[in-house]
């Protein structure tokens, strides 16, 4: 029985489960050929690993946006958790750059989110802070990258993390927006055989909390860019608490790039409490070339993620023939 291997996105608009599952393979060959694993790095290129799913939820988020709705429709409390969400961005950012251009972003960005004490109810709120992040995109890497067309986008894409963990937007049946996330993605795994996770972004949220709910093995967790970190909006907010890394986990990997607007606190053996078998999250840094660092792909190419995830894969292979 061979080992699964899981992908989980973060923010973001609409995809194809298919196309992104192809390009996160070929990165992650890229990365494995990198690191010495031409014989794995062949089998991922070809994209004929059978075993290998991508965990889709971004239409969940879409859904309230097709019905109608906006920005606007956030309730109080989520528009708090994205303004939360910004001041921790915009704190981290200004602490690692160096460059004036950038420090006058910033520092424009967090003046604006300082005259917004005196903002009156959740539409005022937002419209707010879309003005933040349209200063934001100013940034040169930010803008160069074109990740984002307006501080409209921005703002909505950053906002997933503050309605995921709002917990509302019930469907007819009384399941919350963030029980059918974790619901999607735990159907993917398989408790007969070992997985793999690789979780990306908000990804890695999700990941952490559904794998409390996994009785099969997950011999590695891997998260890149993850938000987990942020101590003023995210990490009250996760469940259960105190944060434990789940119990199905045997190793957990973090990654994070300096340059990584999303990872502002990537340490976070600092704050996940070891399971029963001692394994917490390592955070180990990698350093990727181009002005915009926070998508999966570039994570996957690097040397060091790709390599431990094959490595974790072909172990775990090899446990299950012995």
């Amino acid at each position: 029985m061979e080992a699964s291997l899981v992908f989980v996105h973060g923010i973001g608009g609409r995809r194809d489960p298919a196309t992104e599952l192809s390009a996160w393979l070929e990165a992650l060959a890229l990365g494995a050929r990198n690191a010495g694993h031409s014989r794995e790095a062949s089998v991922l290129a070809r994209n004929s690993c059978s075993n290998a799913a991508f965990v889709y939820y971004g239409d969940l988020f879409a859904s309230r946006q097709a019905q109608g709705e906006s920005l606007e429709s956030l309730e109080r409390d989520e528009a708090q958790a994205l303004q939360q969400l910004l001041e921790d961005l915009i704190d981290a950012q200004l602490a690692v750059q160096s460059g004036d251009g950038e420090r006058r972003v910033l520092e424009h960005a967090c003046a604006e989110l300082t005259m917004m004490r005196q903002s009156q109810g959740a539409g005022d709120l937002v419209r707010r802070l879309v003005n933040v992040c349209t200063t934001l995109l100013a940034l040169p890497g930010v803008r160069r990258a074109g990740q984002w067309a307006s501080g409209q986008f921005m703002a909505g894409h950053l906002a997933q993390v503050a309605r995921y963990l709002g917990r509302v937007e019930s469907d007819e049946s009384g399941s919350t927006l963030d029980q059918r996330v974790r619901s999607r993605f735990l159907r993917q795994l398989d408790e007969a055989r070992p997985t793999v996770v690789v979780a990306h972004s908000l990804g890695s949220v999700v990941a952490m909390e559904a794998l409390h709910h996994h009785g099969g093995h997950v011999p590695l967790l891997v998260t890149v860019g993850s938000p987990i970190g942020m101590r003023t909006v995210v990490q009250p907010r996760l469940r259960p608490q105190p944060l434990v890394a789940p119990g199905c986990v045997g190793r957990w990997l973090n990654y994070w790039d300096r340059d990584d607007i999303i990872a502002s606190r990537p340490l976070l053996e600092r704050d996940v409490l070891p399971n029963a078998v001692g394994c917490r999250p390592v955070s180990h840094r990698v350093d990727s070339d181009g002005v915009w660092v926070h998508t999966a792909t570039k994570y996957l190419a690097q040397a060091s993620v790709a390599g431990s995830i094959v490595e974790a894969v072909r172990i775990a292979d090899e446990s299950e023939t012995a």
